[in-house]
C-alpha cells in the first residue's frame, strides 16, 4: 500500500495535540492526527475541569476534549483512529505507520504525553475523577476543608502533599518505606508543616468505596507487623510518578534520563522538522493549559520550518537513549 503524505502529522489527542490541530489547521496545513486507541489524553479519565481559562462554571473533562477535536476539525484537521507501530525519524519525509497503515510527513509534532503511574488495584482507575486523582493542582480544590492523603515518597508527592496542606484540613502521606525519596529540602518543608502526617512502612491494599462511587476510606498494610488497618479520608492522591510515552522514540530523539522528550528554544527537537509539546515534554507543570500552550507553539514552530524560516540547531549537550 502506498503511503498517504502530508506537511504536517500530529501524533496524540490531548490538550497540546488539538491546540496543535486547531492551529496548523487554520494555517491552511491540513494537519494528520493521530488520536490512538486511548483518544484525549488524561483529561479523559477526570470530571469538573474548573482552571481551564474560559469556563466560569466549569467542564467536564471528556467533553472539553471533544469541544476542542470538533474545533480542530472545523479548520481541516483529518483524524485518524489507531496506535502508532512504527516511526522512522531517519530522514525526511518522516515515516509513520498506524496499526498497517503508512503515512510520511514532512514535520511531524508528538503530543503523545506522560502517563501516570497507579497502584494496579483495579478500584484506583475505578474512582479517578470520584476521589482519587493523579494531580493535586488539578483537583485538590473539591477537597476544600476535607481529609486525604498522598501516596508516594518523592519531591512530587511532597509537593503535592504541601499544596494540599493549604487547602484540606490534613494531609496524610503514606509510603512503603521508612525515609523519603524526596530532597532534603522539599522533605523538611513538609515535614515542619503542622497539618501533615505520616504513615510509614506502609502499602494501600484496597480503597473504599466502589460500591458508593466516591472515596471513603483506604484499606492499609503495616509492610512489618502485617497489620491491617483503615485510614477514613475524602481523597487520595497517587503520586508515584508519570511515564512518559516515548517508547518508539528511544534512540531516535534526544531524551532526558526519565525518558522526558528534549526541547530546545520552545518546541524543536534534536531532529530537523519534529516537534514535541505536552507532558510528553514537560514533567514539571503538567497542566492542560501549559499543554495547550506548547502546542500552539509547535504548530507555529511547525509552520515556519515549512516556510524555510531559519532556525538555530540545539547546542544543548544530551545523549539520546538507545
Amino acid at each position: 500500500m502506498s503511503s498517504q503524505h502530508r506537511s504536517v502529522t500530529i501524533i496524540g489527542t490531548g490538550p497540546a495535540g488539538l491546540t496543535a490541530a486547531l492551529y496548523t489547521g487554520r494555517a491552511n496545513l491540513s494537519p494528520l492526527v493521530v488520536e490512538g486507541i486511548e483518544k484525549g489524553g488524561q483529561l479523559m479519565l477526570t470530571t469538573t475541569v474548573e482552571n481551564y481559562p474560559g469556563f466560569r462554571d466549569g467542564i467536564m473533562g471528556p467533553d472539553l476534549m471533544e469541544d476542542m477535536r470538533n474545533q480542530a476539525e472545523r479548520f481541516g484537521a483529518t483524524f485518524v483512529q489507531g496506535d502508532v507501530s512504527s516511526l522512522d525519524l531517519t530522514q525526511r519525509p518522516f515515516r509513520i505507520t498506524v496499526g498497517k497503515t503508512p503515512y510520511t510527513s514532512d514535520t511531524l509534532i508528538l503530543a503523545t504525553g506522560a502517563s501516570a503511574k497507579w497502584l494496579d488495584l483495579g478500584v484506583d482507575k475505578q474512582l479517578s475523577g470520584r476521589g482519587v486523582s493523579t494531580c493535586a493542582t488539578c483537583d485538590g480544590f473539591f477537597f476544600k476543608g476535607l481529609d486525604v492523603a498522598i501516596i508516594g515518597g518523592g519531591d512530587t508527592a511532597m509537593e503535592e502533599a504541601i499544596y494540599l496542606s493549604k487547602l484540606c484540613s490534613t494531609v496524610t502521606v503514606i509510603h512503603r518505606r521508612d525515609t523519603l525519596r524526596a530532597s532534603k529540602v522539599m522533605q523538611d518543608k513538609a515535614k515542619s508543616t503542622p497539618n501533615i502526617k505520616w504513615i510509614w512502612n506502609t502499602a494501600v491494599v484496597d480503597i473504599k468505596d466502589v460500591t458508593k462511587g466516591e472515596v471513603t476510606g483506604l484499606v492499609l498494610k503495616n509492610l512489618e507487623s502485617g497489620e491491617i488497618g483503615e485510614l477514613p479520608i475524602a481523597g487520595v492522591f497517587i503520586a508515584i510518578g508519570h511515564i512518559p510515552n516515548t517508547t518508539l522514540l528511544t534512540g531516535q530523539l534526544t531524551l532526558d534520563e526519565n525518558g522526558y522528550i528534549v526541547t530546545y528554544g520552545g518546541t524543536r527537537t534534536n531532529v530537523p522538522g519534529v516537534f514535541a509539546a505536552g507532558d510528553v515534554q514537560d514533567h514539571v507543570y503538567r497542566q492542560a493549559v501549559t499543554a495547550a500552550g506548547t502546542g500552539c507553539m509547535a504548530a507555529i514552530d511547525a509552520e515556519r520550518f515549512l516556510s524555510g524560516v531559519p532556525h538555530e540547531t540545539p547546542t544543548v549537550a544530551a545523549t539520546a537513549q538507545v
